[in-house]
């Protein structure tokens, strides 16, 4: 897990100096963003650089089975209790920033979010790497008796910041790293209220429907900010593997995750499942374009 850090740290710092190499705006119109670096905003659990086209509307359902620990008893966790989905609607009112809303099954939250590409890869190289970044506010939506003594509105609420930062290497693979800061107002006794985490996950082009998906997003034991002497009820890595499917009106994620929920702060502090234990669930996404010009 040290050299996955250490490879993801590498990356986002290599990426990001590379960025620096930007040349003056008038030089870069005349070169063109790379085509498709990713199909969809999503990367499992995982947020991308894209953006589509301006005034486009995107709708989204993500589910995930249960744990399939147990194996052939409930159908690899297809017939577990506890699955979880959530649905979500994008829009783009400007060009390479998108706001959106999704609601949960996990704690009934309710995120708003917004996300905006700083930079675009260009195909002269003129700008090496795609920057963006991405943030969201939660609602926990449950009743108020689950906070305790002492509860206000604030208490239900999560926010998440991230950035990303991504390449495309020719027609194969588009590679992202990212580093991102959540906080939870309200926690359980033993939880800490912030936590860093550090992301590598990519796009392996198969032919031009298909292609693999991977990610690794590992929360950091940070003496800095930790509220408590000893790492107590540490969160495990979130790893994923997927294919997805394109269509003419829609993209298709089928893929295994060792997360629960959807909402990345949710999955940085409150994920229990080890995958090395085989606590993995099964999931899907699907999302549809809607164009209005």
């Amino acid at each position: 897990m040290k050299n996955l850090l250490t490879l993801a740290f590498t990356i986002l710092i290599g990426l990001a100096s590379m960025a620096q190499e930007v040349v003056p705006e008038n030089t870069i119109e005349k070169d063109l963003p790379v085509s498709e670096p990713f199909l969809s905003g999503l990367l499992v659990d995982n947020q991308t650089t894209f953006i589509p086209v301006k005034k486009t509307f995107e709708f989204m359902i993500q589910h995930k089975f249960g744990n399939m620990d147990n194996g052939i008893k409930d159908v690899f966790g297809i017939y577990a209790p506890g699955a979880f989905i959530r649905t979500g609607v994008n829009y783009v009112p400007l060009k390479n920033m998108q706001v959106g809303y999704g609601l949960h099954l996990v704690r009934m939250y309710s995120d708003f979010s917004l996300k905006y590409t700083l930079l675009e890869q260009t195909r002269k190289n003129r700008i090496p790497v795609a920057v963006g970044f991405y943030g969201n506010m939660a609602i926990d939506g449950r009743e108020k008796e689950v906070f305790g003594t002492g509860y206000t509105f604030s208490d239900r609420l999560s926010y998440f910041a991230q950035l990303i930062v991504g390449r495309k290497f020719g027609e194969v693979a588009s590679i992202q790293a990212n580093t991102s800061f959540s906080h939870f107002n309200a926690t359980e006794l033993g939880m800490d209220h912030d936590k860093i985490a550090v992301g590598l996950n990519g796009r392996i082009t198969v032919n031009y429907k298909h292609a693999i998906l991977f990610q690794c997003d590992v929360p950091l034991e940070l003496n800095s900010i930790t509220e408590h002497r000893e790492f107590t009820n540490t969160p495990y890595a979130n790893i994923g593997l997927g294919w997805e499917i394109r269509t003419s009106a829609h993209v298709f994620q089928l893929y295994i995750s060792s997360s629960d929920g959807f909402l990345p702060q949710h999955n940085m502090l409150f994920n229990r499942n080890d995958f090395r234990e085989g606590q993995i669930r099964f999931g899907f996404t699907i999302t549809r374009l809607y164009n209005f010009f």
